[in-house]
């Protein structure tokens, strides 16, 4: 789900209150896929038997997690106002071939918070799972994150290279990255598009409505769209409802392609073929700074790319981690 709003957020809150790249990899042949099929995915997932939650301790916080499957491990970072769940469509295409783990960050999903969520941030994410891949003795591992996940999971790496051996990224969400020019103007009016009324509702105390809000802006629905979704999505979403204002005001992760020269790890960059200039031209910044980075196009999806054509998504990955 959605990432790093803070750009636009603080931005909206300070109001109310005073790209070009070569060579892109493409996924296999693919076609939109209706909201319909997406319903349909979504059901045969609730009903698949699937492994136990486990839990391990690490960084001083309980994370419960899911496990599966043999040979190399793929450890799978969900994004905002989602937990673990969100990768179950993806978890039976990814156990035939690899381990597939995937654990629930701190103040995602539906437990109790260790504390009042003044530790939220992008760097305490990172930390976690890092010392979640110690704790299970599984390093390294091939990282996989999606949007705030995908945040993480490059933070994680900067901090602790030796626990990656590569890294999967669809459409990380890291306006830092933001160049100057019209690529990045066109990026900064989409990012404010889809976060400024998220922030809005926020800040007036309706997370529920902002989560809402989230979900179509970055999944470009139109109004009611939230509604339309599988109940099991939803769900998820709602119960990740209260994660909002600690997204919102979390501090800033201000990563820099100096720093992103210095992970010299492979790394995919994935996106949408239907997404806004936001996530396209994020991805195409880190292309450029990371000494080991792929470019994959992944068509007939936006931001919702793992949820609505999770089959093409693993395809992606697990053709990545081969060559890794």
């Amino acid at each position: 789900m959605a990432g790093h709003l803070l750009g636009a957020a603080k931005l909206a809150i300070r109001v109310s209150a005073d790209a070009h790249w070569e060579g892109p990899m493409f996924a296999r042949p693919s076609c939109p896929l209706s909201l319909g099929f997406v319903v349909l995915i979504w059901a045969a997932a609730a009903t698949a038997a699937g492994p136990a939650t486990k839990e391990v301790e690490a960084n001083g916080v309980t994370m419960p997690y899911l496990d599966e499957g043999t040979g190399e491990p793929i450890v799978f970072v969900h994004g905002a106002v989602s937990d673990v769940r969100t990768w179950e469509p993806i978890r039976a295409e990814i156990t035939g071939k690899h381990r597939f783990i995937a654990p629930t960050l701190r103040y995602f999903g539906t437990g109790d918070w260790p504390d009042g969520g003044e530790k939220f941030s992008i760097v305490t994410h990172a930390d976690d799972v890092a010392a979640f891949i110690r704790a299970l003795d599984i390093g390294p591992v091939h990282l996989a994150g999606w949007s705030y996940g995908a945040n993480v999971a490059t933070a994680a790496a900067l901090a602790d290279p030796d626990a990656v051996r590569s890294l999967v990224l669809f459409e990380p969400s890291l306006p830092s990255l933001i160049r100057e020019g019209d690529a990045g103007n066109a990026a900064r009016e989409a990012r404010d598009r889809m976060f400024g009324p998220v922030a809005a509702a926020v800040q007036a105390g309706e997370a529920e409505k902002a989560t809402g809000l989230l979900v179509e802006g970055v999944f470009q629905m139109p109004p009611g769209g939230f509604e339309r979704q599988p109940q099991e999505l939803r769900t998820m979403q709602l119960d990740n409802a209260r994660t909002l204002p600690l997204l919102l005001s979390a501090p800033a992760w201000n990563v820099s392609c100096d720093m992103l020269k210095g992970l010299d790890r492979p790394v995919l960059i994935v996106h949408g073929t239907m997404s806004n200039a936001y996530w396209p031209h994020i991805a195409g910044v880190m292309d450029e700074c990371l000494p080991q980075a792929e470019l994959a196009v992944q068509p007939g999806v936006t931001h919702d790319g793992p949820v609505r054509d999770p089959a093409g998504f693993a395809t992606l990955s697990e053709d990545f981690v081969a060559k890794h």
